[in-house]
């Protein structure tokens, strides 16, 4: 068993140096046999992830669960469920992590459950039981519908209530995501215990933080007035009618900021953690920073930023530098390329473009120095270090029931697939049919022939991740934007003993750069490290370049 730290003995925020990593446990490896991937599987893969550099592997749900979104309905919070293998096999996992330097976090689903969960079971059993009130039941209106006009974020082109009907209990009860996910109730003090009581679970058993999924959720208006409909909020990724209805009824309520503390000092007691929370972009950077001022959670997942990435140089350097004076002193900002629920970076990127395979892989290694180098935490979603792209999924193959709703428009499954370890027939993720189909470009984007390639998107990750690690100014250095040409972003990170400029070129057409210093390339995409510059500098198109400035 852990030992309890006093709160405040740890101040070192280990979380602003490192590099996580995430991986989609159904999609990473499968040791089994059974086309899912898995615990054990991940194990297999842990030397990779240390000779890469990650530092903190993050794991999304492996819990309990029907599946009916793919472990976010858990309907076991302390227990493993056997397509991912055992709680004996979790711990191990920790453990191996634990021995080659690295951290571990969790994923933590308490918006809602399972409807299979126990609680769901009891709670809908009767009006009296004694976890009558755990979840969110309403009357319906006098002419039957539903309590209010919330409607689902599974929303497809069609609305879909937030509201679900049951027929013992003659009441609706609220589900914000799919039905089979009833959203619990949060003002009552006995869910509030067992939750807490969960994140004690996973705390015992070594986990170093947990990523905190559809955190600003846990409180809805208590009044559950009507949501505002209009088209002042913005079309998200993937143009759902959900982004009609506008969220301010269940997102950044005050008593889900008050939350946030409770859970950050719960932590605290238990040492150095990192607390993680999702948080959805459309209210952008102020939601983001009211979550994660000091007291609160340490890092809010930066979607807004990975949604609203482009090729357009100048966008993306007022994105990101108003992060920047945003966050300030006052919060620690991250940074996102993509994750489980969007496309993956190069398909978002060149989406109606003509772009030939070798402009792709300097795309790749333009957003990975962009990632690695700005100031903030960086996140890797698997496969985004090998170039993964979405794969086409037929409707007969489509499992995620918001891509059902969303079809003939991709859903998510195209950015969930398998993990191209070789060019195998299954790519070296199973021995057997995969859950979901494998991406034919396996066949040059592979973890296996990528590392013996000394110019491949791999190889330059690992050394991006090394130099990260090797410069101060690269993780805790102030960071200036340097005006430049256009198509064209150029910052400089410092601290007291270093400066590291990077310049990196979104354009498709070579660039020239002034400099106002002598500087030695570190790791460029295009050019050989050591290589010396004054005066100015050649980018190539989609160039990136990272300088040691003297």
């Amino acid at each position: 068993m852990l030992q309890k730290k006093e709160k405040g003995m740890f101040k070192l925020n280990w979380w602003k140096d490192s590099v996580f990593y995430q991986i989609y446990p159904r999609s990473f490896r499968d040791h089994n046999g059974d086309g899912v991937g898995d615990l054990k599987g991940i194990i297999e893969k842990l030397d990779y992830l240390s000779w890469l550099g990650v530092d903190v592997v993050w794991i999304s749900p492996f819990f309990k669960s029907p599946m009916k979104d793919f472990g976010y309905d858990i309907s076991d919070y302390k227990d493993v469920d056997p397509l991912f293998g055992t709680l004996s096999d979790f711990d191990d996992l920790v453990s191996e992590i634990h021995l080659r330097g690295m951290k571990i976090i969790i994923d933590q689903v308490y918006n809602h459950t399972s409807d299979k969960h126990p609680w769901f079971i009891e709670s809908r059993s009767s009006l009296n039981n004694p976890k009558s009130d755990w979840y969110i039941w309403k009357d319906p209106k006098p002419d039957g519908s539903p309590p209010n006009n919330w409607v689902s974020l599974f929303s497809g082109e069609k609305p879909l209530s937030a509201w679900e009907w049951d027929d013992n209990r003659k009441q609706y009860y609220l589900h914000l995501f799919g039905k089979e996910q009833p959203d619990l109730n949060w003002r009552n003090p006995e869910v509030k215990s067992a939750i807490f009581d969960s994140i004690e679970f996973w705390l015992e058993h070594g986990v170093d933080g947990f990523r905190f999924d559809a955190a600003s959720h846990y409180y809805k208006d208590p009044l559950f007035r009507d949501a505002l409909k209009g088209p002042q909020i913005k079309k998200s990724l993937f143009h759902s009618v959900r982004d009609e209805y506008y969220w301010d009824r269940f997102s950044a309520r005050p008593e889900s900021l008050l939350a946030a503390e409770e859970i950050k000092s719960f932590m605290d007691s238990y040492g150095e953690k990192v607390s993680v929370a999702e948080i959805p972009a459309d209210m952008g950077l102020c939601l983001y920073l009211l979550f994660t001022i000091p007291g609160r959670f340490d890092i809010a997942f930066n979607i807004d930023f990975m949604e609203k990435l482009s090729l357009n140089a100048e966008k993306v350097r007022e994105l990101s530098e108003n992060v920047d004076a945003f966050f300030g002193e006052r919060a620690w900002p991250s940074y996102v390329l993509g994750n489980h629920d969007n496309y993956r970076i190069i398909n978002r990127l060149t989406d109606g473009m003509k772009v030939s395979e070798d402009e792709k892989k300097s795309i790749a290694k333009l957003m990975a120095t962009f990632l690695l180098t700005i100031r903030g935490t960086p996140f890797i979603y698997y496969g985004e270090e090998i170039g993964m792209e979405d794969t086409d999924i037929p409707y007969d193959r489509i499992v995620d029931p918001w891509g059902k709703s969303l079809w003939p428009k991709k859903g998510r499954d195209v950015c969930r697939t398998p993990m191209q370890w070789n060019n195998g027939e299954n790519a070296g993720f199973s021995e057997t049919t995969p859950w979901l189909p494998v991406n034919p470009n396996k066949t040059f984007v592979n973890v296996e022939d990528e590392t013996k390639d000394p110019n491949s998107i791999l190889n330059f990750y690992r050394s991006l991740l090394k130099l990260r690690k090797d410069h101060v100014a690269l993780r805790r250095g102030t960071m200036k934007f340097q005006d430049v040409p256009c198509g064209i972003i150029f910052y400089v990170r410092k601290t007291s003993k270093e400066r590291v400029a990077v310049l990196l070129n979104f354009s498709s057409a070579v660039q020239c750069v002034d400099l106002t210093f002598d500087g030695k390339v570190l790791i460029g995409s295009h050019k050989e490290s050591g290589e010396k510059f004054r005066e100015s500098i050649e980018l190539a198109p989609f160039e990136s370049v990272v300088m040691d400035v003297f």
